[in-house]
């Protein structure tokens, strides 16, 4: 599933790969694109700067030549300015030479205008050729910007996009070496499920052949050593006690315990609406503080002050009812003994409900004949008093159904159990009808009060009163609601609960073998605490012995320490004296003997010793008993750790056993339902195979009768044919003859 999942997501990867890839290319096309273009457009303007350089050229050099014209102008000048003195003096002599210098000033003059024109034009050219420099130069150079920028932001992109790249590729290439890894580690573990598999049928097949030897063997034990089948007739296996469910009684519980606090306040609002009933009856129509009632509101009256005689019943018998439902018990239809009891206090209420009907339908109309009512708060009253017969039928319903519900605990007889669903069923229709009458009366009573309370000669008590009704219904109206939704939560788990009973049985046959079972189930748990009490009696028998044991084990451990030590004493005092060897002695002696019945008679040998010398040898026994005590602790702290870990060890490879043998369980029942899939399918195909005959034979058949048909119907016409011709070959040969 992961790697299907890792697969998916490297796929998708790879296409936005590619999506990318393409893009990239595409940018990297326009980036060339405007490269060139900037290329051309720094090879424009280097073509003209290097005719703007030309043109500077030429404009130095003629700037140079007009120098020099200028120069021999002014020359030209100062000769002139030289030469004319000199023509005052010579004028005769010079008549000649002073044609000659006019003559050459004419010419000087026509080409210093040539010049001046030529030079005019030429500055003219050049401030044109400046100027359309300046501002080709302008657009190149803001062209040039624009082209950089666009340029910098493709380079932006491409190297964003080539790093997102890099990224797609390196986590791309991170997912693929893990899920190789993942692939190879699956690829391991199918291996190890493989050969777990086979073991697991190994283990399987020897378990079933193992069961099968077990089986056989309980069987012929069975059938040689058990004197009598309980199970066989189910008046017998009705008095076995069934497995203890205790998630079923505190299950239970629970919903008895919910169902009794709805009863509570469906009682509760029940005791309200007939109180409050009883007290508009004392003021209205008619109020009794003020004028005597009808004779028919004055029983009505009394009845329903009797109300709470037959309402509260309902709320004890439902809680008796929930008393009965312990941990301890079996709950089912034939062992709730006090669903009886509620069934009989529902009945009473029903027939207080049917005896107060009639008077309650003649109050209401009491109510229409009076002159205070309106044609509106009659159409209210009748619909109030189908309301009410509505209510007595419902609850009339809803009683039928619990007292079905009881007879098991009673009469066997009186209820079938394959209709224990179908009545269960039926409760819960009878409690939403109770609820949608319930939801009918209270909008009734509700436009009722309205239009009371708009009557000019309303008081005040009143509407208190019709408040007080109102809220009353308005509760009941909840709580059937409440009971009616909790029911149908509910009826699901109560359905299913009417198999929990005697195993391999329809149920209990009557209450009497259930009331039976109960009391075996109780001595039953009686015997089992008793059991319970001699295993931890017999446990602590055992382990008591175990301690005696170790006790008397360590006792002769110090007796011989100690026995030891006296050796090692009396040989030492043997050669200071005699006296004290001899004192010495008997008190090991008795100190021997003390030590053999108990070990802290051992530990206090020394204490009689009254020698100051003795005391390192006694420090050195403690020392001695207290290793030893040490030693052990530790020798049996490592028993015990060891024990834990192989305890530890044990545990894990049972539980690793039993989970192969759940799989192995799983397996074989998948294995099973596909045979029972393939077998299916093989009937399937069988039975289709058999109709196809069938029907290719019918239609074989079909066809060879009529192709029998046709051949005697090609026969007959054959020998019609045959006749007419013998008849016209007759009638040829007569008129021959004729």
């Amino acid at each position: 599933m992961a790697s299907a999942e890792l697969q998916g997501k490297y796929q998708k990867l790879a296409q936005e790969y590619s999506k990318l890839r393409a893009q990239n290319q595409v940018l990297k096309k326009g980036v060339v694109d405007e490269q060139a273009n900037s290329a051309a457009l720094k090879e424009q303007l280097k073509m003209k700067d290097q005719s703007l350089r030309k043109l500077q050229q030429e404009m130095d050099s003629l700037t140079f030549r007009n120098l020099q014209l200028a120069k021999r102008v002014e020359l030209l000048q100062d000769e002139l300015s030289l030469s004319e003195p000199r023509g005052k003096k010579n004028k005769k002599s010079g008549e000649s030479s002073s044609q000659l210098s006019q003559e050459q000033k004419s010419v000087f003059d026509e080409d210093l205008q040539k010049k001046i024109e030529e030079n005019e034009r030429l500055h003219i050219q050049f401030f044109e050729a400046n100027e359309q420099h300046k501002h080709v130069e302008a657009e190149l150079r803001s062209r040039l910007a624009a082209l950089e920028t666009e340029a910098a932001q493709h380079q932006a992109v491409v190297d964003g996009l080539t790093r997102k790249y890099m990224e797609t590729i390196e986590k791309l290439q991170n997912d693929k070496a893990k899920l190789e890894v993942k692939s190879q580690t699956l690829e391991k573990e199918a291996k190890e499920c493989r050969l777990r598999t086979e073991e697991c049928q190994l283990q399987l097949k020897n378990l079933h052949e193992d069961l099968s030897g077990r089986l056989e063997e309980s069987l012929s034990v069975i059938n040689e050593k058990v004197p009598f089948n309980d199970t066989k007739y189910s008046q017998y296996n009705a008095l076995n006690v069934p497995l203890h469910n205790r998630r079923h009684q505190l299950k239970m519980r629970d919903i008895a315990g919910q169902a009794l606090a709805f009863v509570q306040d469906l009682v509760t609002a029940l005791l309200n609406f007939h109180t409050y009933t009883e007290q508009r009856i004392q003021i209205f129509p008619v109020d009794s503080a003020i004028d005597t009632i009808s004779p028919l509101n004055q029983k009505f009256s009394q009845y329903l002050h009797e109300n709470a005689s037959y309402v509260r019943p309902l709320e004890e018998g439902m809680l008796h009812l929930f008393e009965s439902i312990t941990e301890d018990t079996v709950t089912v239809l034939e062992t709730t003994v006090k669903l009886k009891t509620f069934s009989e206090h529902l009945t009473s209420y029903i027939c207080f409900l049917r005896k107060i009907l009639p008077y309650q339908l003649k109050s209401l109309e009491e109510e229409c004949e009076s002159s205070l009512c309106t044609s509106a708060l009659r159409a209210r009253n009748l619909e109030l008093s189908q309301d009410m017969k509505k209510m007595t039928a419902v609850f009339e319903k809803l009683q039928t159904y619990v007292a079905l519900l009881a007879l098991p605990s009673t009469e066997p007889d009186g209820l079938l159990r394959t209709n224990y669903s179908s009545v269960l069923t039926n409760v819960g229709a009878a409690l939403h009808g109770f609820h949608d009458v319930m939801k009918d009366i209270s909008k009734h009573y509700s436009q009722k009060a309205t239009i009371e309370h708009e009557l000019p000669t309303t008081t005040q008590k009143l509407i208190t009163t019709n408040d007080c009704i109102l809220s009353s219904v308005v509760a009941l109206t909840n709580g059937a609601g409440k009971i009616a939704s909790f029911y149908s939560n509910n009826v699901d788990y109560f359905i299913a609960s009417l198999s929990y009973g005697p195993k391999a049985a329809s149920g209990f046959i009557s209450p009497l073998s259930a009331e039976c079972m109960l009391q075996y189930k109780k001595k039953a748990a009686a015997y089992m605490k008793s059991l319970r009490k001699v295993q931890q009696s017999l446990e602590k028998i055992s382990k008591l012995e175990q301690e005696k044991e170790h006790w008397m084990l360590e006792a002769q451990l110090a007796k011989i320490k100690l026995e030891k030590e006296n050796q090692r004493i009396a040989d030492k005092l043997k050669s200071t004296s005699s006296g004290q060897l001899v004192g010495l002695s008997q008190d090991n002696a008795a100190l021997s003997n003390a030590a053999g019945q108990d070990e802290a008679a051992a530990k206090a040998v020394p204490e009689p010793v009254q020698s100051t010398s003795l005391v390192p040898d006694v420090e050195s026994r403690e020392d001695l008993i207290k290793n030893h005590y040490m030693a052990r602790i530790v020798e049996l702290t490592s028993q015990l750790q060891l024990a834990d870990s192989k305890s530890v060890h044990f545990y894990a490879e049972c539980r690793a056993l039993s989970k192969r043998l759940a799989l192995a369980e799983k397996s074989k029942e998948a294995l099973t339902e596909e045979m029972k899939l393939a077998s299916q399918n093989i009937t399937r195909l069988q039975d289709e195979l058999t109709t196809t005959k069938r029907s290719y034979e019918d239609q074989l058949s079909m066809m060879s009768d009529h192709l029998c048909s046709m051949n005697e119907t090609l026969s007959k016409q054959r020998e019609e044919i045959d006749t007419l011709k013998m008849s016209s070959k007759g009638n040829s040969k007569k008129n021959k003859s004729r």
